[in-house]
């Protein structure tokens, strides 16, 4: 194989992964690895002529075209930045590879193969759970572009996707190396068989499970508006808050009723630096001006999105996110509130922040770091967080305050309904992708979330796309990109818990677990 050729299967792999992300079938990832493994292969039977390291490098090439392809849009926020962090992505994935070839030139395929998937979703489980995420890539979460393929994830999660996309390219390489081979015919007719399996019985179930499901009738109504405000031209004066409110206002006065449950805007509706102190709440003008819309109707209450602030006067209180300025230490918060007719207030403050645009990456170790961050206006900065998950707790409903980027983590929004959480509200601003893939992608992640939890899910984006979304994770009543609107509808509530509600990531755990053992056993039989 020449190197012309080695370097057309890693972009071949390259390019199959990014097509997904890029508006194509999910079902494409089941063929994607098939270059990739083929270069393994390749260099597993000549490896007295290529090192281990060999791999990496066109593995690397593979990571980093579906790094940017999939990803470019990312670049609109920061073109250093998310460059870097794709890099380093790549980097990771390559080591993975890097690893299974490893034990598969020193002990045997099978182990190999076990060690490039629980590597592989054990670097999905990190990209979750530090402090420089990039969950966006995962494997089992593109899957969603048709959910009617994906309704046992109420079992397993996303992870439990991952797997099987990599089990079937696994299976699928193997058939086809029998068939090249001209293998024995039982061995062809059996690897044949087990992939056909694997295929074929969970698309059955997942068909059957779709079909099957029925909401218990249990609705709220619910308003949701969509101010399409340009975040990238956006002012943050009084007279611009002012007349964001007027808008937002005018908007919901179209879809609100005297039937109305809930009235959702999006993420940061109000960003104005000072306006937003969370001592002074009480006499905040436009929380008095939205009261006054609110009195008209029976019952309706409202949740929205804002820039808050929190002062500390006891030294013991500040937190390592703190900011310092004029004699005055704060946090500063993204911050979802409820807000009823009876005019009570509940706030939770965004607890996964966006890497590099809403927090230092490792700040709490470094704190000379604090500072060092992209700036995207008034509700962008090095912010606080609230260490879990809480739900708005109104008369009418329990509600999982999902903001923006929390919706991309499954094991977390679990927390909401653990706590008792009925329907979940997304409320994000996608106005930072522009026209791009960006805001579609994100819509995948709330229909995911409504499948794993079976929670009804009401989303209001400033802009991008604004909808229902019923507990089989179909999208109702979407909204145009760039347009403002207002659209009204009815979800149910629910209040059972799925098996992965109940258990979480633990395809994930289970992978570190088993990574872990097969890096020891690498140690014992290297060392023994």
């Amino acid at each position: 194989m020449t190197r012309f050729h080695r370097l057309l299967l890693s972009a071949g792999t390259g390019v199959l992964l990014s097509l997904p992300w890029l508006g194509f079938p999910g079902w494409v990832l089941f063929i994607a690895l098939i270059p990739l493994l083929y270069l393994e292969n390749f260099f597993l039977k000549y490896k007295e002529g290529f090192p281990p390291v060999s791999l990496w490098g066109h593995v690397f090439l593979a990571a980093l075209i579906w790094n940017v392809l999939a990803s470019w849009w990312m670049m609109k926020v920061s073109l250093a930045g998310v460059g870097a962090a794709m890099i380093f992505n790549a980097f990771l994935m390559s080591l993975v590879w890097w690893g299974a070839h490893s034990i598969r030139r020193e002990m045997s395929s099978p182990l190999g193969y076990i060690s490039l998937v629980v590597f592989w979703i054990s670097l999905e489980f990190l990209q979750f759970q530090w402090d420089i995420e990039w969950p966006c890539l995962q494997l089992g979460s593109v899957l969603a572009n048709n959910v009617k393929i994906i309704q046992w994830y109420e079992y397993t999660g996303t992870f439990g996707g991952s797997l099987w996309i990599l089990l079937l390219n696994l299976f699928l390489f193997q058939f086809l190396r029998n068939v090249q081979l001209k293998s024995p015919l039982k061995k062809t007719i059996t690897s044949s068989t087990v992939l056909l399996v694997l295929l074929v019985v969970p698309l059955i179930i997942s068909f059957r499970m779709y079909s099957s499901y029925i909401e218990a009738e249990n609705p709220i109504n619910i308003a949701i508006v969509q101010p399409n405000v340009d975040p990238y031209n956006e002012r943050f004066d009084m007279e611009a808050e002012t007349q964001k409110l007027d808008d937002f206002l005018r908007l919901a006065a179209k879809v609100t009723s005297y039937s109305t449950d809930f009235i959702v805007g999006p993420e940061t509706l109000f960003e104005h630096q000072t306006l937003w102190n969370e001592a002074t709440f009480e006499s905040n003008a436009f929380l008095i001006r939205l009261d006054s819309f609110l009195q008209r109707y029976e019952k309706a209450d409202m949740v929205f999105g804002v820039s808050s602030f929190k002062v500390y006067e006891n030294e013991d209180d500040i937190t390592y996110s703190a900011q310092h300025n004029n004699g005055i230490t704060y946090d500063r918060y993204n911050t979802a509130m409820l807000f009823t007719t009876a005019g009570e207030l509940q706030t939770y403050h965004k607890s996964k922040l966006v890497a590099g645009v809403e927090k230092v990456p490792f700040q709490k170790y470094f704190s000379f770091l604090k500072n060092n961050y992209i700036d995207l206006g008034g509700a962008s900065g090095s912010l606080g967080r609230q260490k879990e998950a809480s739900n708005l707790v109104s008369k009418k409903a329990v509600i999982a305050p999902v903001i923006c980027f929390e919706s991309v983590f499954g094991d977390y929004v679990t927390d909401y309904i653990k706590k008792g959480a009925e329907v979940i509200f997304v409320i994000t601003n996608d106005g930072w992708w522009k026209n791009s893939r960006g805001y579609k992608q994100h819509l995948l992640f709330s229909q995911l979330r409504a499948v794993e939890t079976r929670r009804s899910i009401a989303r209001s984006a400033n802009t991008g796309t604004s909808c229902f979304i019923n507990q089989r994770g179909d999208v109702l009543q979407a909204t145009n990109w760039w347009k403002e609107a207002a659209i009204a509808g009815s979800v149910n509530k629910n209040e059972t818990l799925t098996f992965y509600v109940k258990h979480g990531d633990f395809i994930a755990r289970t992978s570190v677990f088993i990574s872990v053992l097969m890096v020891l056993l690498v140690f014992v039989r290297k060392f023994a």
